[in-house]
């Protein structure tokens, strides 16, 4: 019980964080898919990881899984995702932010 209590918490405190603004990328700017990673996607997946569901990793092998294969795919799941993680609407993360985000997954966690 406590131990479920304490990732709640945990839970809840990293989402304030996981989406700080808006879409940050001007038009007409080249986005910078590390950094887009880095802002949105990296508190809960350091280094490719998750720190709320061990084995849903961002490796290929895990998301194919899951049923995540594609860029396409990716974007879906941060559109609208399932329980744990924050849902990342094209206010927050614009189509063309998403989609670097997640090319930069594909190439970066094998």
């Amino acid at each position: 019980m406590k131990k479920t209590l304490a990732v709640t918490v945990a839970m809840l405190s990293l989402s304030m964080f996981a989406t700080p603004g808006f879409c940050d990328t001007k038009k007409g700017e080249k986005i910078n898919a590390q950094h887009e990673f880095e802002e949105h996607c990296a508190v809960c997946h350091p280094k490719g990881g998750n720190i709320m569901k061990p084995d849903k990793t961002l490796s290929k092998k895990s998301m194919a899984g899951h049923g995540i294969k594609s860029e396409k795919d990716i974007v879906a799941k941060m559109r609208n995702p399932g329980p744990g993680m924050n849902k990342f609407d094209a206010k927050t993360v614009s189509d063309k932010e998403a989609a670097a985000i997640a090319g930069y997954i594909l190439k970066t966690f094998p």
